[in-house]
């Protein structure tokens, strides 16, 4: 039975900087090498005590780490544990340059079933860039078919080393992944309303929960409404039409099961293919779109007044409802929302606006 390995460290947004990917690989290696013979542990020992921090850092891209030593096996099914060559069959353009969509297809003798609890969202893969053996997790916006193919919301970052990589691959062009990783268990009808809150490619573990609960049915069984607030710097940026376009005609036709608003930062240049400008909202998400999308806006004006930290279990429209903010964003995003995550990349505490209006970490995920 294929097994879904937890992603605690390395959260599943491929906009991550690759400093916090370099100190997750030296966490992972330290926490490898605490199980290898005590020779070679007081050995790595006496030259860890000897580097300096500059050291530290420059060690990761030459000590042997255990995920990108993992063997690469052609005829096996698709796993964490080892990387399984895939084939390029699709890279689209987006109106953003920077961002391209693409399909890879695992090849047939390697596609588990998918009936396998490690593909219920939210799930990601970990991407290999042969060139500079490094590897970086990210999202299938709608899962795997029975085809095998795995499509993706890719973004091409100054800094990001795997980003920059697949950006330069052609259809017919072979990588290697390994996963699926379990990145949030998502749990139908475990909650009353899931609101969601992403910053550029961070959309994409929301896109893969949408698409199964809702636009991948006929007719959703599921008793959660979604909510999804979303922003980016400018209309372009915004994800593509084959992503929004989906979105959008869901939450018009069930207004009942799925809420969008998409924000954005400026709304200067080139306009959305499939967003007209008067749907968007120029300016940051912040506790006053929260508490719009909570129907508690006009619950809050005393709070503004006195500046009394609200219970969001005591407004109207709230109360007894059961609800869960999951935050996906720039790690600043992500800070203001619903603070910064803890030590390690732990959850830490629950701050930034969520926090303001009373949030805790039982309703609160940021990945």
């Amino acid at each position: 039975m294929l097994r879904s390995l937890p992603l605690p460290s390395l959260r599943a947004c491929q906009h991550r900087a690759s400093s916090r990917a370099g100190q997750c690989a030296l966490l992972r290696y330290a926490s490898a090498q605490a199980s290898s013979s005590s020779s070679s542990r007081g050995g790595w020992t006496t030259l860890l005590l000897g580097l300096t921090s500059g050291g530290l850092v420059a060690s990761y891209f030459l000590w042997p780490d255990q995920s990108r030593a993992a063997p690469t096996k052609a005829n096996a099914l698709l796993s964490p544990t080892h990387f399984t060559p895939v084939e390029v069959t699709a890279t689209e353009p987006c109106p953003d340059p920077n961002t391209r969509l693409m399909t890879l297809t695992v090849p047939r003798q390697s596609l588990p079933s998918l009936n396998e609890t490690a593909f219920q969202p939210i799930w990601s893969i970990y991407i290999k860039d042969d060139d500079i053996q490094v590897e970086r997790p990210f999202t299938p916006l709608e899962g795997v078919d029975s085809e095998g193919r795995m499509k993706f919301w890719i973004k091409r970052y100054e800094k990001g080393e795997v980003g920059r990589w697949l950006h330069s691959k052609k259809v017919g062009d072979k990588i290697e992944i390994r996963g699926p990783l379990k990145t949030w268990p998502w749990q139908g009808d475990e909650w009353d309303e899931v609101i969601m809150i992403s910053g550029g490619t961070g959309i994409t573990p929301f896109y893969q929960l949408i698409h199964k609960e809702l636009l991948s049915q006929s007719s959703s069984s599921s008793k959660t409404r979604f909510t999804l607030l979303h922003s980016s710097r400018r209309p372009t940026e915004l994800p593509p039409p084959e992503m929004l376009a989906p979105l959008l005609a869901y939450s018009h036709t069930h207004p009942d099961k799925l809420k969008v608003s998409l924000f954005v930062d400026s709304p200067e240049g080139p306009s959305h293919p499939a967003v007209p400008s008067s749907f968007l909202a120029v300016g940051r998400i912040g506790k006053t779109a929260i508490e719009q999308a909570m129907g508690m806006s006009s619950q809050s004006w005393w709070r503004n007044l006195f500046g009394t930290r609200s219970n969001p279990r005591s407004q109207d429209g709230v109360s007894g409802k059961k609800v869960m903010f999951l935050v996906c964003g720039p790690d600043p995003m992500v800070a203001a929302i619903a603070g910064p995550l803890g030590r390690n990349f732990s959850q830490g505490e629950v701050g930034g606006a969520l926090g303001e209006l009373g949030y805790d970490k039982e309703s609160v995920w940021k990945l």
